[in-house]
């Protein structure tokens, strides 16, 4: 017995409860950091030795920039421009998105991976929630100040 909700392409059409109707709202960077103010999960994206690289991080917002922790160490060396003081651009993702209702946010910022080296520089975040979820696993820290943050929000017309 065919599907009601199918069309002929053979996708099917949204839930009866969901609007299809969306509106795509351009967020002002108050509104984005607000939505990051909470420590969370994001992506770090970078091009690597191996092309375009986009790696799961734990991030905490601190005096307006992200403080990353990386899981793996074979990447540090992509994420190092190998000149002193010149730090090598990255972007963060970081989204919450609800694909049942069909809406939700999403925030890009752009801005240099400076890493956390010193033990000075590490010791605010050493219980911050940012460490590796496998153990034996040293964590390493990586401070992004944003100088360009983009975000949207998908939401009911």
């Amino acid at each position: 017995m065919p599907d009601d909700k199918a069309d002929p392409s053979g996708a099917a059409s949204p839930d009866r409860g969901v609007n299809p109707r969306r509106v795509l709202e351009r967020l002002a960077e108050p509104e984005c950091m607000a939505l990051l103010a909470d420590r969370g999960m994001g992506r770090l994206v970078f091009t690597s030795r191996y092309g375009p690289t986009a790696l799961p991080v734990m991030y905490k917002m601190d005096e307006g920039a992200f403080v990353l922790g990386t899981w793996d160490r074979v990447f540090d060396v992509d994420l190092r421009t190998g000149i002193a003081y010149a730090d090598y651009q990255v972007a963060i993702e970081v989204d919450q998105v609800d694909p049942q209702a069909h809406e939700g946010w999403i925030v890009l910022a752009r801005g240099a991976a400076h890493h956390l080296d010193t033990e000075a520089e590490r010791a605010p975040f050493i219980d911050a929630g940012l460490e590796p979820w496998v153990e034996n696993v040293p964590a390493h820290f990586i401070r992004v100040s944003p100088t360009d943050l983009f975000g949207v929000r998908l939401r009911p017309a």
